[in-house]
């Protein structure tokens, strides 16, 4: 070889080196777009992937297959506010001021994870119901908002947004060479729903349903109310359909992070806005092509929703130490996405904390119902701070942390009617200062053990547990100043001191209610 020939091959093979490495440094600091896709009022197993077969879910279905499927997913706050209150700041409720509870004023204070990712070169944005209800001022805490393009809804109740052609109005909008963040927030399955309507529209008979959880009754009203429940979940899963496509179609799916969840348990009495399995047990999904090692994993971890935050923050490549946000309460998924285990993973994810303050109006002078509670693989612990309450809120305003349902008026019109009690009692009586379930004995927690001696050991070490890690998160309930989470101004002109102005007279349409569901001349018993 001549020695231009030498010249020439030498600088061919450094030009071939430095373009390997510019490629491949390109592929390392490429970050992923993220796709953000959470139900309203859907609690685990309502899904596909999870077993259940009378509700179709695809979507939801194929992110779990070509990924992960989560077992065991938890919000700390089974109300719609708290719980992604928690999702956007890596904090549980009672770190959150006045994010704590239902309705309130967003304290300036706190970051969400949407704001710093904008900070850090992502375009975000969201369609349908991002964080609410409540009042951020001018803050968009889920990103620019993308709803206006409309739709034929199929029933009265549920939403006209089109979500999957306003994600494509935001892809279009997104510059070419950023990442996005997109908050996909269905307003389904919410209530209300159209009596009837997973019947008529959706082909259900009230036979699908294998079991109805034994804290209802078992009639046809209740079974109709849960295949309404189950059309509008398939009505979500739809949007998710398109919006892969989409992704797929545009090249994008395989540098997506896509988490599909819910922010609560199902709108049925004992559920949402309650603090047992079917409140606070969600469905979670996540799928990112390569991100994820040996995908179609099924994961038993414990992980709860203050996990989000950190794991969007570490996949976006933004410094925790100034991005302005807080601590978080939780730990990145990231770990479980670079194994190739499945089942347990990771040993310290034993257990997850859950709890509430304050979530909808009809107490005296705007009081909440305070809880707090530890679940691990065998058991639930939650501990009632103000037993003389009622759970589900007062009779005579209409019960109204329990949306109006088929279900809720069947619970109590037995009571009215033939003086049964059990299902109302299990619904809205008031509780003890301490329950305990046996999660695989009892998976519904109708059996409380918190009374029976020989499980004292066992209960008192699930307290002494809840409440060490409830004072390391500073948590106002344990140093005896719980009461300022009643002293926050809900951020509703119309929900503030509402029993007191209701029992003075004064009329309110509460929207989400039935008439008959304000028993003003309930006794006591």
């Amino acid at each position: 070889m001549s020695a231009k020939n030498s010249v020439w091959g030498g600088l061919f093979v450094g030009l071939f080196v430095w373009l390997i490495a510019c490629q491949q440094k390109e592929e390392e600091s490429k970050v992923p777009n993220i796709l953000f896709v959470i139900a309203d009022d859907l609690s685990y197993p309502h899904t596909g992937a999870y077993g259940t077969d009378w509700i179709k879910t695809p979507g939801f279905d194929r992110v779990a297959k070509e990924g992960l499927l989560f077992t065991r997913a938890y919000t700390p706050n089974a109300k719609c506010s708290p719980s992604r209150s928690i999702i956007i700041t890596g904090r549980n409720s009672w770190q959150l001021e006045e994010a704590a509870n239902h309705i309130p004023f967003f304290p300036e204070k706190f970051l969400s994870h949407v704001e710093v990712l904008g900070k850090n070169g992502y375009f975000t944005g969201f369609t349908g119901k991002g964080w609410a209800p409540g009042n951020a001022g001018e803050r968009e805490l889920t990103g620019k908002r993308f709803s206006d393009l409309k739709m034929e809804a199929p029933t009265p109740f549920i939403s006209p947004i089109d979500y999957a052609a306003n994600f494509e109005v935001f892809l279009d909008e997104k510059p070419e060479k950023e990442p996005f963040y997109f908050w996909y927030g269905s307003f389904e399955p919410h209530r209300a729903y159209t009596y009837g309507s997973g019947a008529e529209l959706g082909g259900k008979t009230t036979d699908m349903i294998d079991k109805v959880p034994p804290f209802w009754p078992d009639n046809d009203s209740v079974r109709n109310d849960l295949l309404d429940y189950a059309y509008e979940t398939e009505y979500f899963d739809q949007h998710l359909v398109k919006m892969l496509a989409t992704l797929e179609k545009r090249g994008l799916l395989e540098n997506t992070l896509i988490v599909v969840t819910s922010d609560n348990g199902m709108p049925f009495p004992r559920v949402k806005g309650q603090g047992y399995e079917y409140s606070n047990h969600l469905p979670l999904a996540i799928r990112w092509g390569d991100g994820i090692k040996n995908p179609g994993r099924v994961i038993d971890d414990f992980v709860s929703f203050v996990d989000f935050s950190p794991t969007f923050l570490e996949v976006g490549k933004v410094d925790f130490d100034s991005s302005g946000m807080a601590t978080f309460a939780g730990k990145s998924l990231i770990p479980i996405f670079n194994t190739e285990e499945e089942g347990k993973t990771d040993p310290s994810r034993n257990a997850v904390l859950i709890g509430k303050e304050r979530h909808d109006i009809g107490r005296p002078d705007d009081q909440g119902y305070p809880i707090r509670g530890i679940v691990n693989e065998e058991y639930t612990y939650i501990h009632n701070f103000e037993t003389g309450r009622w759970p589900g809120g007062n009779p005579e305003t209409g019960y109204l942390n329990t949306d109006g349902s088929p279900t809720k008026t069947v619970i109590l019109n037995q009571r009215r009617v033939s003086g049964e009690m059990k299902y109302w009692n299990l619904a809205f009586g008031k509780r003890p200062a301490e329950e305990l379930y046996d999660r695989k004995k009892d998976p519904y927690g109708l059996n409380n053990l918190a009374l029976h001696p020989e499980y004292q050991n066992i209960k008192n070490s699930l307290k002494e547990e809840l409440f060490k890690q409830l004072k390391a998160q500073e948590d106002p309930r344990m140093f005896e100043n719980g009461e300022i989470f009643d002293n926050y101004e809900y951020a509703q002109e119309s929900q503030r001191d509402f029993y007191n102005r209701y029992m003075k007279g004064e009329s309110f349409k509460t929207g989400w209610v039935n008439e008959s569901d304000f028993e003003t001349d309930f006794k006591d018993k």
